[in-house]
């Protein structure tokens, strides 16, 4: 199925790589100058230097978020050992780019208008002209609704095009025989992987569901391996409709796993019922969240690229609560381009 749905990402993709112009002057001249001596030293020290890992994170006490704190005011651990913070700022103005996953199963049938309608709010009042946005739903197959654009109307009209899909009458691309299936782990794999992988910047992945996943190709641990190599927060709004779990027991039964997903990747979980005005709360907090976000580079003590995942941890004092992803992946790809 991924390859099916990854085949169909790429070719919406394509027409942006597309876009790039061919640079107007040929190659230089050569040069007949004698080579210089190498300095292996030199060479290493430059490596090394250049492989910034950037984190993201917001602080909060008792009274709400923290917004005046300085470099020296908190440090990073990398596998418990203290790094040295080269650059800390207040990340305000940053491009953002952010991915909306929207649960179109059928236990969202009586939520999604409400969904709908607070999610284009939310889009409209964050995207700014060096924004992105991109949308994905997700029920028995994984669509992108709509591209990478700065539009909110554009966004809006995708998402008011969004509807309920539980397979009747088609099947399902998992192959399952029966046609039920919410492929939330394969929807998230896929935003990361092959969407927000390659993008520089704040990215954000907000994914509105009750956490039920029945037949993704990806897991838990797999999507949260991909959202951590592209380091994009996720956050995770819990809605759904109690009509359709006839009651309280039977929803949220992904909640557990939702949580891991929000907080391993410095995100976190907003429980909003069915309830659309807790739901514009929660479009709410994590707009004031990106606002109020900071932004912390240094360079690793370890400086292998081994493809190893490392630990973070970060300290602000006491009684101070950081929101920031729990690690990431040395990979060369990523390495001097970690944000």
């Amino acid at each position: 199925m991924r390859h099916l749905v990854l085949a169909t990402l790429l070719s919406l993709a394509l027409p942006l790589y597309a876009q790039e112009a061919p640079s107007p002057d040929g190659p230089p001249p050569a040069s007949h100058a004698a080579p210089q001596p190498r300095n292996d030293q030199d060479i290493e020290t430059l490596k090394v230097n250049v492989n910034l890992v950037n984190v993201y994170f917001s602080v909060r006490d008792k009274n709400g978020f923290i917004t005046n704190l300085k470099k020296d005011d908190c440090q990073i651990f990398e596998d418990k050992e203290p790094q040295v913070t080269k650059n800390f700022t207040q990340e305000k103005k940053l491009p953002l780019t952010i991915g909306i996953l929207l649960d179109t199963s059928g236990s969202q049938q009586n939520v999604l208008p409400l969904e709908q309608q607070s999610g284009a709010e939310f889009l409209k009042d964050v995207i700014t002209p060096k924004d992105e946005a991109f949308l994905i739903s997700f029920d028995i197959n994984v669509d992108l609704l709509a591209d990478y654009t700065n539009d909110p109307r554009a966004l809006k009209r995708a998402m008011d095009k969004a509807i309920i899909n539980t397979g009747a009458g088609t099947g399902s691309v998992t192959g399952n025989g029966s046609p039920r299936g919410t492929l939330l782990y394969d929807a998230v794999y896929l935003a990361a992987h092959d969407k927000l992988r390659q993008e520089a910047g704040r990215k954000v992945l907000v994914l509105l569901t009750d956490g039920g996943d029945q037949g993704s190709q990806e897991n838990l641990k797999s999507a949260i391996e991909a959202a951590q190599k592209s380091n994009a927060i996720v956050y995770v709004i819990m809605i759904a409709d109690r009509g359709f779990y006839g009651g309280f027991g039977m929803m949220y039964n992904g909640a557990g796993d939702m949580d891991r997903l929000a907080k391993e990747t410095g995100g976190r979980v907003i429980n909003v019922g069915n309830n659309g005005k807790k739901l514009k709360d929660a479009f709410d907090q994590i707009q004031d969240e990106l606002r109020t976000q900071y932004l912390a580079s240094y360079t690793p003590t370890n400086p292998k690229v081994d493809g190893t995942f490392r630990t973070l941890n970060i300290t602000c004092g006491k009684d101070q609560k950081v929101q920031a992803r729990k690690g990431y992946y040395a990979l060369a790809d990523s390495m001097g381009n970690n944000d």
